[in-house]
Protein backbone atom coordinates (compact mmCIF):
# COMPACT_ATOMS: atom_id res chain seq x y z
CA UNK A 1 0.00 0.00 0.00
CA UNK A 2 1.65 3.77 -1.02
CA UNK A 3 0.30 5.92 1.61
CA UNK A 4 -0.23 9.68 1.27
CA UNK A 5 2.91 10.93 3.43
CA UNK A 6 0.35 12.71 5.58
CA UNK A 7 -0.22 12.11 9.23
CA UNK A 8 -2.64 14.91 11.48
CA UNK A 9 -3.75 15.25 14.84
CA UNK A 10 -6.39 16.36 16.12
CA UNK A 11 -7.09 18.00 19.51
CA UNK A 12 -9.93 17.75 22.08
CA UNK A 13 -13.58 19.13 22.13
CA UNK A 14 -15.94 16.37 23.16
CA UNK A 15 -18.77 17.57 20.68
CA UNK A 16 -19.78 14.06 18.74
CA UNK A 17 -20.19 10.33 19.34
CA UNK A 18 -18.37 7.52 17.24
CA UNK A 19 -21.81 6.91 15.79
CA UNK A 20 -22.17 10.66 14.90
CA UNK A 21 -18.47 11.11 13.03
CA UNK A 22 -19.15 7.92 10.72
CA UNK A 23 -22.50 9.24 10.16
CA UNK A 24 -20.81 12.33 8.64
CA UNK A 25 -18.31 10.45 7.07
CA UNK A 26 -20.88 8.27 5.41
CA UNK A 27 -22.42 11.23 4.01
CA UNK A 28 -19.42 12.64 2.39
CA UNK A 29 -17.81 8.96 1.53
CA UNK A 30 -18.13 9.37 -2.10
CA UNK A 31 -16.82 12.79 -3.14
CA UNK A 32 -13.69 11.50 -0.44
CA UNK A 33 -13.28 8.66 -2.37
CA UNK A 34 -12.95 10.35 -5.68
CA UNK A 35 -10.46 12.87 -4.13
CA UNK A 36 -8.02 10.38 -3.03
CA UNK A 37 -8.52 7.56 -5.94
CA UNK A 38 -8.08 10.70 -8.34
CA UNK A 39 -5.00 12.33 -6.55
CA UNK A 40 -7.01 16.08 -6.72
CA UNK A 41 -5.76 17.96 -3.87
CA UNK A 42 -5.84 15.67 -1.46
CA UNK A 43 -5.25 18.52 1.39
CA UNK A 44 -7.95 20.72 1.07
CA UNK A 45 -10.50 18.49 0.05
CA UNK A 46 -10.47 15.60 2.12
CA UNK A 47 -7.90 16.38 5.24
CA UNK A 48 -9.04 19.82 5.77
CA UNK A 49 -12.58 18.45 5.96
CA UNK A 50 -12.01 15.20 8.03
CA UNK A 51 -9.39 17.38 11.11
CA UNK A 52 -12.27 19.56 12.23
CA UNK A 53 -14.78 16.63 12.68
CA UNK A 54 -12.39 14.07 14.40
CA UNK A 55 -11.04 16.93 16.64
CA UNK A 56 -14.63 16.81 17.89
CA UNK A 57 -13.80 13.40 19.69
CA UNK A 58 -10.96 13.43 21.43
CA UNK A 59 -7.44 14.81 21.67
CA UNK A 60 -4.66 12.16 20.19
CA UNK A 61 -5.87 10.87 16.96
CA UNK A 62 -3.89 10.46 14.01
CA UNK A 63 -4.61 9.34 10.52
CA UNK A 64 -2.93 8.49 6.93
CA UNK A 65 -4.75 7.16 3.75
CA UNK A 66 -4.10 6.04 0.35
CA UNK A 67 -5.25 3.47 -2.58
CA UNK A 68 -5.18 -0.38 -0.76
CA UNK A 69 -5.80 -1.19 -3.86
CA UNK A 70 -7.51 0.13 -7.83
CA UNK A 71 -10.88 0.15 -5.96
CA UNK A 72 -10.37 0.49 -2.31
CA UNK A 73 -9.47 3.85 -0.26
CA UNK A 74 -7.54 3.07 3.42
CA UNK A 75 -8.20 4.98 6.07
CA UNK A 76 -5.60 3.63 8.68
CA UNK A 77 -6.71 5.78 12.29
CA UNK A 78 -3.52 6.04 14.59
CA UNK A 79 -2.41 7.00 18.11
CA UNK A 80 0.69 7.23 16.72
CA UNK A 81 2.42 5.11 19.67
CA UNK A 82 0.53 6.87 22.42
CA UNK A 83 -0.72 3.63 24.95
CA UNK A 84 -3.74 6.00 26.56
CA UNK A 85 -5.07 6.56 22.93
CA UNK A 86 -4.78 3.24 21.45
CA UNK A 87 -8.22 1.80 22.78
CA UNK A 88 -10.23 5.02 21.56
CA UNK A 89 -8.49 4.68 18.24
CA UNK A 90 -9.46 0.57 18.29
CA UNK A 91 -13.20 1.74 19.24
CA UNK A 92 -13.64 4.01 16.50
CA UNK A 93 -12.72 1.68 14.02
CA UNK A 94 -14.85 -0.72 15.77
CA UNK A 95 -18.03 1.09 14.53
CA UNK A 96 -16.97 1.80 11.21
CA UNK A 97 -20.13 1.34 8.79
CA UNK A 98 -19.35 -1.05 5.98
CA UNK A 99 -18.51 1.38 2.80
CA UNK A 100 -18.10 -0.12 -0.62
CA UNK A 101 -14.90 1.19 -1.84
CA UNK A 102 -13.54 1.64 2.21
CA UNK A 103 -11.33 0.13 4.36
CA UNK A 104 -10.92 0.96 7.71
CA UNK A 105 -7.88 0.06 9.84
CA UNK A 106 -6.97 0.25 13.32
CA UNK A 107 -3.60 1.40 14.51
CA UNK A 108 -0.90 1.02 11.44
CA UNK A 109 -0.42 -2.54 11.05
CA UNK A 110 2.69 -5.09 10.51
CA UNK A 111 4.06 -5.21 7.22
CA UNK A 112 6.61 -7.46 5.39
CA UNK A 113 10.71 -6.23 5.77
CA UNK A 114 10.55 -5.93 2.04
CA UNK A 115 7.73 -3.26 2.59
CA UNK A 116 9.47 -1.16 4.87
CA UNK A 117 11.76 1.02 3.43
CA UNK A 118 12.11 4.60 4.60
CA UNK A 119 13.79 7.40 3.73
CA UNK A 120 13.40 10.55 6.06
CA UNK A 121 15.68 13.62 6.79
CA UNK A 122 18.47 12.60 4.05
CA UNK A 123 19.05 8.69 5.63
CA UNK A 124 17.64 5.35 4.65
CA UNK A 125 15.93 2.51 7.19
CA UNK A 126 15.64 -0.68 5.79
CA UNK A 127 17.05 -3.89 6.14
CA UNK A 128 20.50 -3.62 4.94
CA UNK A 129 21.50 -0.79 7.28
CA UNK A 130 19.50 -1.95 10.56
CA UNK A 131 20.36 -4.34 13.29
CA UNK A 132 19.35 -5.71 16.89
CA UNK A 133 20.71 -7.11 19.57
CA UNK A 134 19.07 -8.28 22.98
CA UNK A 135 20.44 -6.79 26.29
CA UNK A 136 20.16 -9.81 29.31
CA UNK A 137 19.36 -8.08 32.66
CA UNK A 138 19.70 -10.56 35.62
CA UNK A 139 17.64 -8.86 37.96
CA UNK A 140 15.02 -8.03 35.45
CA UNK A 141 14.72 -11.52 33.15
CA UNK A 142 11.21 -10.83 31.95
CA UNK A 143 12.25 -7.53 30.49
CA UNK A 144 13.03 -7.30 26.50
CA UNK A 145 15.50 -4.75 26.36
CA UNK A 146 16.07 -4.54 22.63
CA UNK A 147 18.99 -2.05 21.23
CA UNK A 148 18.82 -0.98 17.56
CA UNK A 149 22.28 -0.55 15.17
CA UNK A 150 21.94 1.92 12.47
CA UNK A 151 24.81 2.18 10.21
CA UNK A 152 24.53 5.70 9.66
CA UNK A 153 24.01 7.31 13.25
CA UNK A 154 26.73 9.59 14.66
CA UNK A 155 26.70 11.94 17.89
CA UNK A 156 25.49 14.65 15.29
CA UNK A 157 22.18 12.69 13.58
CA UNK A 158 21.10 10.74 16.55
CA UNK A 159 18.05 12.66 16.93
CA UNK A 160 17.14 11.90 12.99
CA UNK A 161 18.24 8.72 13.46
CA UNK A 162 16.07 7.91 16.03
CA UNK A 163 13.17 9.40 14.80
CA UNK A 164 13.39 7.33 11.68
CA UNK A 165 13.65 3.77 13.74
CA UNK A 166 10.92 4.59 15.52
CA UNK A 167 8.67 5.18 12.20
CA UNK A 168 10.72 2.01 10.78
CA UNK A 169 9.81 -0.39 13.75
CA UNK A 170 6.29 1.16 13.59
CA UNK A 171 5.95 0.64 10.36
CA UNK A 172 8.18 -3.28 10.24
CA UNK A 173 6.12 -4.49 13.60
CA UNK A 174 3.20 -2.96 13.56
CA UNK A 175 1.56 -0.26 16.45
CA UNK A 176 0.37 -2.49 18.89
CA UNK A 177 3.01 -4.92 19.04
CA UNK A 178 5.54 -2.32 19.12
CA UNK A 179 4.12 -0.83 21.86
CA UNK A 180 3.34 -4.67 23.68
CA UNK A 181 6.59 -6.40 23.00
CA UNK A 182 9.14 -4.09 23.64
CA UNK A 183 9.74 -2.92 27.20
CA UNK A 184 13.02 -1.15 26.68
CA UNK A 185 14.63 0.12 22.96
CA UNK A 186 17.81 1.76 22.95
CA UNK A 187 19.52 3.02 19.37
CA UNK A 188 23.17 3.40 19.07
CA UNK A 189 25.54 3.29 16.22
CA UNK A 190 28.18 0.54 15.29
CA UNK A 191 30.66 2.12 17.39
CA UNK A 192 28.51 1.26 20.38
CA UNK A 193 28.30 -2.54 19.43
CA UNK A 194 28.87 -4.88 22.40
CA UNK A 195 27.07 -7.69 21.48
CA UNK A 196 27.07 -9.50 17.98
CA UNK A 197 24.53 -8.29 15.72
CA UNK A 198 21.24 -9.84 14.55
CA UNK A 199 19.51 -9.01 11.13
CA UNK A 200 16.28 -6.88 11.65
CA UNK A 201 14.10 -9.11 9.70
CA UNK A 202 14.53 -11.81 12.73
CA UNK A 203 13.04 -9.61 14.90
CA UNK A 204 9.57 -10.12 14.99
CA UNK A 205 10.42 -13.73 15.19
CA UNK A 206 12.82 -12.94 18.31
CA UNK A 207 9.74 -10.82 19.83
CA UNK A 208 7.17 -13.36 19.14
CA UNK A 209 9.44 -16.49 20.85
CA UNK A 210 9.85 -13.95 24.15
CA UNK A 211 6.29 -13.03 24.34
CA UNK A 212 4.55 -16.66 24.35
CA UNK A 213 7.33 -17.23 26.76
CA UNK A 214 6.07 -14.69 28.92
CA UNK A 215 2.17 -15.57 28.55
CA UNK A 216 3.27 -19.54 29.74
CA UNK A 217 4.98 -18.20 32.31
CA UNK A 218 2.53 -15.82 34.01
CA UNK A 219 -1.10 -17.14 33.81
CA UNK A 220 -1.98 -16.21 37.27
CA UNK A 221 -4.50 -13.63 38.45
CA UNK A 222 -3.50 -11.86 41.73
CA UNK A 223 -7.05 -11.01 43.26
CA UNK A 224 -5.80 -10.92 47.01
CA UNK A 225 -5.90 -7.46 48.02
CA UNK A 226 -7.96 -7.13 50.75
CA UNK A 227 -5.46 -9.27 53.07
CA UNK A 228 -2.98 -7.24 51.80
CA UNK A 229 -1.38 -4.48 54.71
CA UNK A 230 -1.24 -0.45 53.41
CA UNK A 231 1.54 1.11 55.10
CA UNK A 232 1.33 4.76 55.51
CA UNK A 233 4.29 6.96 55.01
CA UNK A 234 4.91 10.46 56.05
CA UNK A 235 7.76 12.89 55.34
CA UNK A 236 8.21 17.09 55.43
CA UNK A 237 9.65 18.07 52.49
CA UNK A 238 12.69 20.51 52.23
CA UNK A 239 10.11 23.12 51.56
CA UNK A 240 8.73 22.96 54.73
CA UNK A 241 5.25 21.07 53.06
CA UNK A 242 3.87 17.37 53.67
CA UNK A 243 4.07 14.10 51.44
CA UNK A 244 1.74 11.54 52.93
CA UNK A 245 1.90 8.03 50.99
CA UNK A 246 -0.50 5.12 51.36
CA UNK A 247 1.27 1.98 49.83
CA UNK A 248 0.25 -1.68 49.44
CA UNK A 249 3.67 -2.69 50.68
CA UNK A 250 2.80 -6.73 50.80
CA UNK A 251 1.77 -6.28 47.07
CA UNK A 252 4.81 -4.66 46.33
CA UNK A 253 6.69 -7.95 47.63
CA UNK A 254 4.70 -9.79 45.29
CA UNK A 255 7.09 -12.04 43.31
CA UNK A 256 4.94 -11.99 40.15
CA UNK A 257 4.71 -8.22 39.36
CA UNK A 258 5.54 -9.09 35.84
CA UNK A 259 2.17 -10.32 35.25
CA UNK A 260 0.82 -7.26 35.19
CA UNK A 261 2.77 -5.19 33.84
CA UNK A 262 1.27 -1.51 32.98
CA UNK A 263 1.33 0.76 35.67
CA UNK A 264 -1.25 3.96 35.41
CA UNK A 265 -0.78 6.77 37.31
CA UNK A 266 -3.53 9.28 38.07
CA UNK A 267 -2.19 12.82 38.71
CA UNK A 268 -4.73 15.04 40.06
CA UNK A 269 -3.67 19.02 41.04
CA UNK A 270 -4.97 21.01 43.39
CA UNK A 271 -4.78 24.59 45.84
CA UNK A 272 -2.43 23.19 48.31
CA UNK A 273 -0.87 26.84 48.96
CA UNK A 274 -2.43 27.70 52.11
CA UNK A 275 -2.12 23.83 54.22
CA UNK A 276 1.79 22.72 53.22
CA UNK A 277 0.80 21.24 49.91
CA UNK A 278 -2.31 19.14 51.20
CA UNK A 279 -5.69 19.39 50.47
CA UNK A 280 -8.33 20.86 52.06
CA UNK A 281 -11.44 19.27 53.57
CA UNK A 282 -13.77 19.69 50.20
CA UNK A 283 -10.91 19.19 48.34
CA UNK A 284 -9.86 16.14 50.36
CA UNK A 285 -13.31 14.77 50.51
CA UNK A 286 -13.82 14.90 46.76
CA UNK A 287 -10.24 13.38 46.21
CA UNK A 288 -11.78 10.29 48.26
CA UNK A 289 -14.77 10.38 45.92
CA UNK A 290 -12.98 9.77 42.95
CA UNK A 291 -10.80 7.16 44.14
CA UNK A 292 -13.60 5.21 45.57
CA UNK A 293 -15.15 5.81 41.85
CA UNK A 294 -12.11 4.61 40.46
CA UNK A 295 -11.67 1.68 42.65
CA UNK A 296 -15.56 0.52 41.42
CA UNK A 297 -14.28 0.09 37.89
CA UNK A 298 -10.71 -1.18 38.22
CA UNK A 299 -11.10 -4.10 40.38
CA UNK A 300 -8.48 -5.82 41.05
CA UNK A 301 -10.69 -9.57 40.74
CA UNK A 302 -10.28 -8.33 37.15
CA UNK A 303 -6.37 -7.59 36.59
CA UNK A 304 -6.21 -3.94 38.08
CA UNK A 305 -4.35 -3.77 41.35
CA UNK A 306 -4.64 -0.74 43.36
CA UNK A 307 -0.67 -0.05 44.44
CA UNK A 308 -1.76 2.92 46.55
CA UNK A 309 -1.91 6.77 46.39
CA UNK A 310 0.55 9.70 47.44
CA UNK A 311 -0.25 13.29 48.46
CA UNK A 312 2.33 16.16 48.21
CA UNK A 313 3.20 19.81 46.71
CA UNK A 314 -0.74 20.37 45.58
CA UNK A 315 -0.54 16.58 44.11
CA UNK A 316 -2.31 13.60 44.79
CA UNK A 317 -1.53 10.72 42.86
CA UNK A 318 -3.15 7.45 42.40
CA UNK A 319 -1.26 4.30 41.23
CA UNK A 320 -2.65 1.28 40.03
CA UNK A 321 -0.55 -1.52 37.84
CA UNK A 322 -2.40 -4.14 35.51
CA UNK A 323 -2.53 -6.62 33.16
CA UNK A 324 -4.10 -4.39 29.88
CA UNK A 325 -3.97 -0.63 29.44
CA UNK A 326 -6.95 0.14 27.99
CA UNK A 327 -10.12 0.02 30.81
CA UNK A 328 -7.36 1.92 32.97
CA UNK A 329 -6.92 4.75 29.86
CA UNK A 330 -11.19 4.56 29.83
CA UNK A 331 -11.10 5.62 33.13
CA UNK A 332 -9.09 7.84 33.92
CA UNK A 333 -10.20 9.74 30.44
CA UNK A 334 -13.54 9.55 32.01
CA UNK A 335 -13.01 11.11 35.40
CA UNK A 336 -10.51 13.67 33.77
CA UNK A 337 -13.78 14.71 31.93
CA UNK A 338 -16.06 14.78 34.83
CA UNK A 339 -13.67 16.41 37.28
CA UNK A 340 -11.41 18.67 34.90
CA UNK A 341 -13.46 21.92 36.44
CA UNK A 342 -12.03 21.05 40.60
CA UNK A 343 -9.09 19.94 39.25
CA UNK A 344 -6.07 20.25 36.75
CA UNK A 345 -5.82 16.74 35.95
CA UNK A 346 -3.71 14.44 34.03
CA UNK A 347 -2.31 10.70 33.67
CA UNK A 348 0.42 8.39 32.18
CA UNK A 349 -0.02 4.77 31.22
CA UNK A 350 3.29 2.95 30.42
CA UNK A 351 5.12 -0.12 31.12
CA UNK A 352 7.17 -1.08 33.84
CA UNK A 353 7.28 -4.90 34.79
CA UNK A 354 9.12 -5.30 37.88
CA UNK A 355 7.39 -1.89 38.95
CA UNK A 356 10.58 0.30 39.28
CA UNK A 357 8.22 3.20 39.84
CA UNK A 358 7.41 2.10 43.39
CA UNK A 359 10.67 1.09 44.61
CA UNK A 360 10.90 3.96 46.73
CA UNK A 361 8.44 2.88 48.67
CA UNK A 362 10.05 -0.25 49.65
CA UNK A 363 11.64 -0.86 53.59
Amino acid sequence: MNFLKKIIKARNETLLTNEDFWNWFNLNQKSFFKTIKGNKNIEKNFFDKLFPKINELKEGYFYLTGMYDDNTVELVLTADGNVKNIVFVEELVSCAPDINGWKFTSLKPALSIEDVNIGMAGYDFNKSNIKFYSQEIAEYPDEIDITIVHDDLTEENKNQISNGIYIFLDNYLGELDFVNNIDNLSIIGKREVKNELIPIDKLKDYLNWRQKEFIEKYESVYSNIKENAYSLFEAELENGSYLMAVINTDLLKWDSKASHPWISILILKYDGNNNNGMPNNFDFELLSQIEDEIMNELKDIDGYLNIGRQTAGNEREIYFASKDFRKPSKVFYKIQQLYSKNFEIDYDIYKDKYWQTFEKFIT
